[in-house]
């Protein structure tokens, strides 16, 4: 993957900022990674050109390696991208409900104030957030606590209803059975294909009978 020269300022006035919260940079996948217990912290930088000016989004994400080892088999993703996927993504924007909003930078000189807003966002709630939902209980209140609204917090809401029943099932959530028939109605009302309904079900047929032990 090309790395542009202001991707590589970028990291390198980030990198000892990243380095102090144990974070590596992967710059093939764009990305600042601290490796957890449970799986992966992640930044994630994204740019673009629009006329002089250039955009920045960034998002921060996790993945719990369980829930991922799990549904990466059921989920219609590339055999080569099953190993980054993140369990929780979302952009900074989104994250403070301006899913519009882009760190917009006319020249290098705007990026020390850039560098000093995403340290800011990160160290007042984006490190926390990514603590807080690192671990399995977390991730099933989140996921399952409203399983018919939205979760802010993937861009996919297909994904959400095979990782919401992989975290019930983890966590022997005693509302398992009732998610069943609720994500089961989810998944086909959010458009899924046949292909998809059919191995939701696999997934399904995979948690009631297989011991996960």
């Amino acid at each position: 993957m090309i790395i542009t020269p202001f991707e590589t300022e970028l990291y390198q006035k980030l990198s000892v900022f990243f380095a102090q919260h144990g974070f590596e940079l992967l710059s093939d996948r764009k990305q600042f990674r601290k490796q957890t217990p449970t799986g992966f912290h992640n930044v994630i930088f994204s740019t673009s050109s629009q006329g002089q000016e250039t955009w920045l989004d960034v998002s921060i994400g996790l993945r719990h390696q369980e829930i991922e080892f799990l549904a990466q088999q059921f989920l219609d993703i590339s055999e080569e991208y099953r190993d980054d996927a993140n369990t929780l993504v979302i952009s900074i924007g989104k994250f403070n409900d301006d899913k519009y909003f882009r760190y917009k930078l006319h020249g290098t000189d705007d990026l020390d104030d850039v560098c000093d807003q995403i340290k800011e966002f990160l160290v007042q709630t984006g490190f926390a957030f990514m603590q807080k939902y690192d671990g399995l209980k977390a991730l099933d209140q989140l996921f399952n606590k409203e399983p018919s609204k939205p979760c802010k917090y993937l861009y996919n809401q297909t994904h959400r209803c095979f990782k919401g029943i992989i975290a019930a099932r983890f966590t022997n959530n005693e509302r398992f059975l009732r998610l069943i028939d609720l994500y089961r109605l989810q998944v086909a009302k959010l458009g899924a294909s046949i292909d998809e309904q059919q191995t939701f079900e696999r997934l399904l047929s995979f948690l009631l009978y297989h011991s996960l032990n």
